[in-house]
């Protein structure tokens, strides 16, 4: 087997940022300088010592270091980086991630998503501090992922469960329950205006964007494939952004496996068969929206009295 060792260092900065140590700290605890660190994630050739060292340090195999079989990634901070590292060289993704692909949505989405994430942690989460934190990376690697979307333009095929919107409506962009009343209106008047932007999208049938609605049952975990001239990369995720958001508990995994990317591709292209496009997909999205004005202004206007 060859070793890739751009590849080695982009796991080894993903899962440095996973672990919340400064690159000061792992290198003074390995014995190296930062700036051979630095050279490290930029792929230069690094002593099996080292990156044994690493490996412990970092809390993670040296065979998913050195990417011999499936990645195990247990920090949301670590995918979403290992996700923003594919995206760079992918010219083609499969997006199957809630009722929101991350890359399509909104400005506001972006915008309001911090927010959305601090307030899926409890009060008395363990590590309560710890993940505070980690959401502050986490926005920062997601702002990075837009802007490199914006300006390389892979294409994307993107498939949303039906049932995942229709609770997204429902419940509105939040991070969790028991909301204040004011609070939970403007929520759901947010992922209202989401759904709609996402019809728009369809509608404009913008090259490179294919956007599928699945009536069907889709699995919980989402999984998104990235294809380029040197391969396909598979990554299964437990963690969420903006319905039933996860930034704390799960293992997500990253795999190249023949297998793997087949079974998976065999689901997307059983759901893209079945699943509801172009003009009947904006009308689906259109009349959800419709049916949804229709019964908050039942439950505003005043009952009539007896």
């Amino acid at each position: 087997m060859t070793l890739r060792y751009d590849e080695i260092g982009q796991r080894l900065k993903a899962f440095r940022l996973g672990s919340g140590l400064s690159a000061d700290e792992i290198a003074q605890r390995i014995g190296i300088s930062r700036t051979a660190l630095y050279r490290f994630e930029k792929g230069e050739l690094a002593k099996i010592e080292t990156l044994e060292k690493l490996s412990e340090l970092l809390n993670v195999s040296m065979p998913t270091l050195l990417g011999v079989g499936i990645e195990y990634i247990p920090s949301a901070v670590a995918y979403f980086e290992r996700t923003r590292q594919l995206e760079e060289t992918a010219e083609h993704l499969v997006v199957l991630a809630g009722p929101i692909s991350f890359l399509l949505a909104s400005e506001q989405f972006e915008g309001m998503l911090d927010t959305v994430l601090r307030e899926s942690v409890s009060e008395d989460a363990p590590n309560r501090k710890r993940t505070m934190e980690d959401v502050d990376r986490i926005m920062e690697i997601l702002h990075q992922r837009k802007q490199t979307y914006r300006v390389r333009r892979p294409s994307i095929v993107n498939l949303i469960s039906t049932t995942q919107i229709e609770r997204f409506l429902l419940n509105g962009l939040v991070g969790r329950q028991n909301l204040p009343t004011s609070v939970a209106a403007q929520r759901r008047a947010m992922a209202r205006r989401e759904v709609e932007h996402f019809a728009e999208i369809i509608e404009a049938d913008e090259i490179g964007v294919q956007i599928g609605l699945v009536s069907d049952t889709l699995p919980h975990n989402g999984f998104q494939i990235f294809r380029n001239a040197q391969g396909s990369t598979l990554t299964i995720s437990p963690f969420r952004l903006g319905e039933q958001p996860n930034v704390r508990v799960g293992v997500a995994m990253v795999t190249s496996a023949p297998e793997a990317l087949a079974l998976h591709q065999n689901i997307v292209t059983d759901a893209w068969r079945s699943a509801i496009k172009g003009q009947a997909a904006v009308q689906y999205l259109r009349k959800l929206l419709a049916d949804q004005d229709a019964v908050a202004s039942l439950v505003s206007s005043p009952r009539k009295r007896a």
